[in-house]
C-alpha cells in the first residue's frame, strides 16, 4: 500500500536518506525542512523527485505545524506516516553549556518533537490511523559519548514522549515508536568526531564499525508499515552493541 509520508529535517543527512528510501518504494514523501528553499533544493537533487513534495516546516515554530496540517489536508486529505527526524546537535562540554544553548536545543529537539506528535498526531488520530516514528538516540540512553549533555537530555526526553503519545493514541489507530541510533556513518558523526580520533572511536564500538543510515531508513519503514499495528511505545536500539538491555 502506498503511503503519504512526512519526514522532518529531510533536506540532508539521515532525514534525507529516510525520505529517499520511502520515495524509492513508491510512497508520496513530504520532504520538509526549516526553509522551503532547502526542501526544494533537496527535491532537485533527488533521484526520486517525482515522489517528493517540498514543504517548509521549522520544528521550532508552532505555527509551522498548523500550516503543515492545513497543507497536507488540502493536498492529500490524509497523512499515513510521520517521521520526526529533525533535531540539532552540539558537542559542547557540559560545564560550558550556556542557558541559551540548553534552551535552544530543548526547544528544537524536545519541544519540536512534542508539538509534532501533539498537532500532527492529533490530525492522524482524528482520521483514525497513522504511524509516528520519533528519532531518539543512544545519547539519550547512556548520557552520550561524543555529544553534548543538552543534546543527550533532549533525546532522553524523546524516548519518554514516545511512550506518552503511544498511550494517548493507542486506541485511536495511531502507533508511536522511536528509533535510537548509535554512531552512524553520517555527516553529523564526522562533524563531532575529528578524523584523528575516528579510528579509536570506532574501536570503542563493540561491532567495530559505524552504523548504516540506510538501515535506519529501512527500520523506520518497518515501523511505519500497516502491519506494525501491534508495536507502540517501543524504542528500537540500533547501536552496534554500545547499549544493551
Amino acid at each position: 500500500m502506498k503511503q503519504v509520508v512526512l519526514v522532518t529535517g529531510a533536506a540532508s543527512g539521515l532525514g534525507n536518506v529516510i525520505a529517499e528510501y520511502f520515495a524509492s518504494q513508491g510512497h508520496q514523501v513530504i520532504l520538509s525542512a526549516s526553509t522551503l528553499e532547502k526542501a526544494e533544493a533537496a527535491k532537485v537533487r533527488s533521484v526520486n523527485a517525482n515522489n517528493m513534495f517540498p514543504l517548509k516546516l521549522d520544528i521550532s515554530v508552532e505555527a509551522d505545524f498548523h500550516a503543515a496540517v492545513h497543507w497536507i489536508e488540502e493536498k492529500f486529505s490524509k497523512l499515513d506516516v510521520l517521521i520526526n527526524n529533525a533535531t540539532v546537535t552540539k558537542a559542547t562540554p557540559v560545564l560550558e553549556i550556556t542557558a541559551a544553548d540548553f534552551d535552544w536545543i530543548t526547544q528544537v529537539n524536545q519541544r519540536g518533537t512534542f508539538q509534532s506528535c501533539q498537532i500532527i498526531g492529533k490530525y492522524m488520530a482524528d482520521k483514525g490511523s497513522g504511524r509516528i516514528v520519533n528519532m531518539a538516540s543512544l545519547a539519550g540512553q547512556n548520557g552520550g559519548t561524543a555529544t553534548g549533555a543538552h543534546y543527550a537530555a533532549s533525546k532522553g526526553a524523546i524516548v519518554t514522549l514516545t511512550k506518552i503519545f503511544a498511550k494517548e493514541f493507542a486506541a485511536k489507530g495511531v502507533t508511536v515508536n522511536a528509533v535510537a541510533p548509535g554512531p552512524m556513518e553520517s555527516p553529523i558523526v564526522h562533524s563531532v568526531v575529528s578524523d584523528e580520533k575516528m579510528a579509536q572511536f570506532i574501536q570503542n564500538i563493540p561491532v567495530k564499525a559505524l552504523g548504516s543510515m540506510e538501515f535506519i531508513a529501512e527500520t523506520c519503514a518497518l515501523l511505519a508499515s500497516p502491519n506494525a499495528s501491534f508495536v507502540t511505545g517501543a524504542t528500537w536500539d540500533i547501536n552496534g552493541g554500545l547499549f544493551m538491555r
